[in-house]
Order: structure tokens, then sequence, then C-alpha cells
């Protein structure tokens, strides 16, 4: 039945059991005014909101001797937490490649899903100094296609920096980048965008040999301007020396606690992921968000399937005396 045919039919009601004008209009207008779908951005802005952190922030941190911390994000709820934990850099991985979209390796990710994913993580990222990974296949062919990509990350990314791996091959490209105006972090060791090249996902350094080239590459991403560098699967005491012959941080994952600071992927540390799951021997797991989610997830199909849920206490109420009128309309349809 037509609502013009029911409001019709509620002008022959007593005044008093008779929708009101403004009663019919009110949940359009409510809806305007009052969000009730949980399909809404999360949380609230903090009372106390922290600075935002800056390349000037990091500096002053690796100054002072102070670790500075790192985790990767890849959509808006997983960069909120972190931005809300207080962490200072907040990197939008090519690893989303795997965990979050399903993915073989990082190598199968392409840009324009890189970009969606740090849109998402900008939204949710006051604080920290956010990050995007140049994905494979998006930087290597020459400078100048690097620098268009880098571009991209901040413009649409709304990153405040990007990271690119690779050593002294890499140095012209993070000139011509940093040239820009556009901070990078540098990636050496096990890079694993190579790791077809490396046999694997092995770690580096390991011989003298080993160590002197990361060595080398850590000192050429320097020379050519990155602000920061990520030094990945190498010996604990190769770390060590290597941040000590820099002059900027050194940010490790799977390189000892003798680094400026570390980075882990926030899926790996969290637990968010079914056991038996491969973990590298360097990650630390800090939480159980699997468990903690299968259970709830569970205990709602049970009160869904007993219906125990929803309960009164979750259902929105409608007047009785539009229920009457509302009733004997359906009855006539």
């Amino acid at each position: 039945m037509h609502l013009t045919s029911i409001a019709r039919s509620c002008a022959i009601l007593p005044r008093s059991t008779r929708p009101s004008h403004h009663a019919l209009a009110r949940p359009l207008f409510a809806l305007s005014q009052t969000r009730q779908s949980s399909h809404s951005p999360m949380g609230t802005p903090p009372a106390n909101p922290r600075k935002k952190v800056t390349v000037g922030t990091l500096r002053s941190l690796h100054k002072r001797g102070e670790p500075i911390t790192m985790i990767t994000a890849h959509d808006f709820p997983s960069a909120h937490v972190a931005d809300a934990a207080g962490m200072d850099m907040v990197l939008v991985g090519d690893s989303l490649a795997m965990v979050a979209l399903g993915m073989e390796d990082t190598s199968e990710i392409v840009l324009e899903e890189m970009l969606l994913h740090c849109r998402s993580v900008a939204r949710a990222t006051k604080a920290a100094f956010t990050v995007g990974d140049l994905p494979m296949g998006s930087y290597e062919i020459a400078p100048q296609q690097a620098l268009e990509t880098a571009i991209r990350f901040i413009k649409e990314g709304r990153m405040q920096g990007i990271k690119l791996e690779g050593g002294k091959e890499m140095a012209p490209t993070i000139a011509k980048i940093t040239t820009a105006g556009i901070p990078v972090l540098g990636h050496v060791g096990l890079t694993p965008q190579r790791q077809n090249a490396l046999g694997g996902f092995r770690v580096q350094g390991k011989t003298a040999f080993g160590a002197v080239k990361v060595l080398e590459d850590a000192l050429a991403v320097q020379e050519a301007g990155c602000f920061a560098v990520v030094l990945e699967a190498v010996p604990a005491e190769v770390a060590v020396i290597v941040t000590r012959k820099l002059s900027i941080p050194t940010i490790g994952i799977g390189a000892g606690n003798g680094c400026s600071g570390q980075v882990l992927v926030q899926v790996d540390m969290t637990g968010n992921f079914p056991p038996g799951r491969f973990l590298p021997k360097f990650v630390k797991k800090y939480g159980d968000v699997w468990a903690e989610s299968l259970k709830a997830i569970e205990a709602y199909r049970d009160d869904v399937k007993s219906r125990q849920y929803p309960a009164p206490e979750h259902t929105y109420q409608i007047p009785k005396d539009e229920l009457v009128v509302f009733a004997e309309h359906a009855d006539k349809v």
C-alpha cells in the first residue's frame, strides 16, 4: 500500500490516535541527524591527541637514543589501533598482499591496490608518520618511473613517505625521489621482492663478504638521502656495527635489538591467524586475536541459532499507536 493511502486513511482516525505530520516525518529527520548504522568511522578523537610525528621527530628520537617503534597496517581498523597505541611510524607494507589479500607473495600486488590501502590507512592515522611500500614493478625500471610512483603515493595514497628495496643499485633512484622532497625509507639485507634472486627468504650478512655488502648498501642509501633504513634478516652483531656506522636510524626486523628501532607485521605479532601458520624466527606473538575473534563469532552464531540475539535491548521500537495504524493497513494489503 502506498504511503499516500496510509496518510489519507489516517485522517479518519480520532486526533488522539492520528499520527501527526511531524511523526510521519520523524524517521527521515532522525536519519539525517543521528547515525544508527554501525557502518561508520570508528572511535572518537582522543582527549589529548599526540603531536604529529615528522621526519624531524624521528631524527630527535634517534639523536637521544630512544628506540623508534614501527608497525604495519593495511586498512582503517589496523591503522586506527596502531595509531592509538602510540606507534611512531606506520608502514603500509606490501606484506598486505599475503596478510590482507591472500596472495602468495609480495610480487603479486599492483600499484593501484597499494594506493587503495594507503588511503584507508591514512584516514585513520592522525599522529604516526606514515610510509607506503612501493610494490615490485613500480620503481625498478628507471628513477623517473620511481619518482612518478612516489608522487602518487603522496598525492593519492596520502602517505608522508615511501619505502623501496635495494642498496647501491637503487641509490640514483632514491636520490631522484628525495631531491623532489619526498622522504624515503631504505630497505637492505633480505629484500623480499627479490627473493627469487636471493634463493628464497634467507638471512643476509652471515659471511664477512655478505656483511660488507649489507654495510655498503646501507651507506649508499644513506648517502642518497634516506631518512632511515630497514635492516631485514641480518645477524644481530652485523646490525649493531652497521647501525654505529650510519648517521640515520636503522629499523630492524629480524636484526636484533641493537638497531635504532623495530618493525613487525601487525597480523603476525597480534596472532591474527589460525594455529599452525609458519612464523619467522624473529616474530614475537603478543596476542591471540584469531582465538578471541573465533570465540566471539562462534558465540554470535550460537545466539542467532537459539534466537537469543537480538534481544529486546538490541531492537528498535515503534510507538504503539503507530503500530496499530500500520497493522490495520497491513491487514488490507
